[in-house]
Order: C-alpha cells, then sequence, then structure tokens
C-alpha cells in the first residue's frame, strides 16, 4: 500500500492558516494554546507553531522509518518527497507568508527526508546480492 509524503501534511496545515483562515498572519503561529506554571516558577508556553513543529518532527520520523523498507513504491516516495520538498522551497522563496522560521524548519525536515530517503536506498541498492 503507497502512503503519500508525510511531511505534506504540515505544509498543507501552514498553507491553510496563511490563506484560507481570513485575517490570519504568520504571527498566528505564535499565539500559545497551553501555559504551564514551572516547579522553577517560571511559566512555559505551547504555541501553535510549536504543535506544528513537532507534528513535523514526528512525521519527519515516520518517513525516515518508511524509507528503510525496500518496496515497490520505494522509488515513487522518494520522487514525491521530491516534489514536497520542490514545493517547500518554492512558497518560502516566493510567497510573503512562508518567509517564517517555522516554515523554514519544516524545508529544512523535508530535506532531511530528501536526503535520507535517497541515501538509505542507495545503501540498500548496493547490499542487493542475488545468487542465482
Amino acid at each position: 500500500m503507497w502512503i503519500p509524503p508525510l511531511l505534506l501534511v504540515p505544509l498543507i496545515i501552514y498553507n491553510f492558516s496563511a490563506f484560507i483562515w481570513p485575517g490570519a498572519d504568520s504571527g498566528g503561529w505564535s499565539a500559545a494554546i497551553l501555559t504551564v506554571s514551572m516547579v522553577s516558577g517560571a511559566s512555559w508556553s505551547l504555541t501553535s507553531g510549536d504543535l506544528l513543529l513537532l507534528l513535523a518532527l514526528v512525521l519527519l520520523f515516520v518517513e525516515v522509518i518508511k524509507s528503510t523498507r525496500t518496496n515497490v513504491h520505494s522509488i515513487t516516495d522518494h520522487g514525491f518527497s521530491a516534489v514536497v520538498f520542490v514545493a517547500y522551497l518554492i512558497e518560502f522563496l516566493v510567497v510573503p507568508a512562508a518567509a517564517t522560521s517555522l516554515f523554514f524548519a519544516c524545508l529544512a525536515m523535508s530535506f532531511i527526508d530528501l536526503v535520507a530517503g535517497f541515501t538509505v536506498s542507495i545503501r540498500a541498492a548496493g547490499r542487493d546480492v542475488s545468487l542465482g
């Protein structure tokens, strides 16, 4: 079963927030969702941008695990990962609402996914020894 690149999810969420919600801007990602008082007396705030980064990190982990499996769709997965990276890159360079450190972090995760996927597949291809 083929699963599309999971790092497409943060891209869609970011674009939904930036372009679909009226009046939304890139500053909306710094809004605190949860504030916890720590034992030290400091308060820790979890923002919506932090949640998006956490989601992207979890999805990056799943993508790296997914790239270690060799199957029929591995070349397709790598191709679509490249398309997702190019979409992140073009949007970061061209769209003003995407010129944020949050979007850049997601762009970097997409690049790591692309490089890790190709590296794992190249190493796996080098070990593929068949006798016959």
